[in-house]
């Protein structure tokens, strides 16, 4: 993976930084708290789950079939081979395993799902994310020899986020209330939240440490927490009022179990913003923008990561494709203050 990747990421994140402030401030304001918002206020959910939606089993199978519409019928007729086979183990049940994984190793037997569905947004949402792995994974297996059909994190979680990109924009253009369209959106802006800009600042943290060692500087963790605090408080606003954040919120570090893994929680951050990326040119180009989205499924691991995205047409080492989430990012934030607004109005 070229350097370039990594610290543009962090460099365009950096620049993204008043879009994650607006978000702020916006959560803020739905959340009603009058004092300053604190690093704790990051948990509550946007719209309380109470109020959501429910989805059994099969109704999410015919969502997500609807939702992945713009992926075309090569792509859906998978969908539905393995809605029909019954590759997915999917309610839960005691001594099950918690969680939702695709299991696809295995290159001459389809990949297998557990999930457990309790009949909530989340578990919609999940369904679609691991059958983006399990479609990623059959498309590879038939396209590529065994050696090159494994495909890695940095392509994977885009073919799963993806999925749940279009669920969201579907879900909130057919829904059949305000606020059952607020709750969408709540959640598609939560998503980039965290698995955008909290991963970053992770990734973040992980290339400070690794500057100390490489300029000469010992570790300690004074300063490990100094490093980690002065980025926390950076992204989420302090300077200028955005976020008072807990001097206890400093040690958050050691209890990050990433950390302990090496250099992998970038790949998160990428792939939404590929998934983002990919989504947006489907739904504008149609079919062009699809073709190049489903070539990019079928080379499995057959090259470097980054290469199978240039051949795609994205360029992760280059500003546009950060700029396109950040797009996406206060595009929804648009919507959501539009029905602020109806409401009032």
């Amino acid at each position: 993976m070229p350097p370039e990747v990594y610290r543009t990421l962090v460099e365009q994140t950096n620049v993204s930084l008043p879009t994650l402030h607006r978000y702020l401030r916006l959560r803020k304001e739905m959340l009603g708290i009058r004092g300053d918002l604190a690093y704790y206020d990051n948990y509550p959910p946007l719209v309380p789950q109470k109020n959501a939606p429910s989805f059994k089993v099969a109704p999410s199978e015919s969502i997500a079939l609807a939702a992945l519409a713009p992926l075309g019928e090569e792509y859906r007729d998978q969908l539905r081979r393995g809605f029909a086979a019954r590759w997915m183990d999917a309610l839960p049940r005691m001594g099950k395993a918690s969680g939702g994984y695709m299991a696809g190793r295995a290159y001459d037997v389809h990949p297998y799902i557990l999930l457990n569905h309790t009949d909530d947004y989340e578990s919609l949402s999940t369904l679609a994310h691991e059958w983006g792995h399990a479609i990623h994974t059959l498309f590879a297996n038939a396209n590529q020899s065994f050696e090159k059909a494994q495909y890695s994190t940095f392509t994977a979680e885009t073919a799963a986020i993806a999925n749940e990109m279009l669920l969201e924009d579907y879900l909130a253009a057919n829904a059949k209330s305000p606020a059952d369209k607020l709750f969408y959106l709540a959640q598609g802006l939560e998503s980039i939240r965290t698995t955008f800009f909290r991963q970053v600042m992770f990734a973040e943290f992980q290339l400070a440490m690794h500057q100390e060692v490489e300029q000469g500087r010992p570790l300690s963790g004074e300063r490990l927490s100094e490093l980690y605090c002065g980025i926390v408080k950076r992204y989420y606003g302090e300077a200028s009022g955005v976020m008072k954040v807990d001097p206890a919120y400093c040690l958050e570090w050691a209890y990050v179990p990433h950390f302990y893994y090496g250099y992998y929680v970038y790949q998160y951050a990428t792939s939404m913003v590929g998934a983002a990326e990919f989504t947006d040119a489907i739904l504008r180009e149609g079919a062009p923008a699809r073709d190049r989205y489903l070539a990019l499924l079928k080379a499995g691991g057959s090259d470097y990561p980054y290469l199978l995205y240039r051949r795609a047409g994205i360029d992760l080492a280059q500003p546009g494709p950060y700029q396109a989430l950040m797009v996406r990012m206060n595009r929804i934030m648009d919507q959501i203050e539009e029905l602020g607004r109806q409401s009032h109005g």
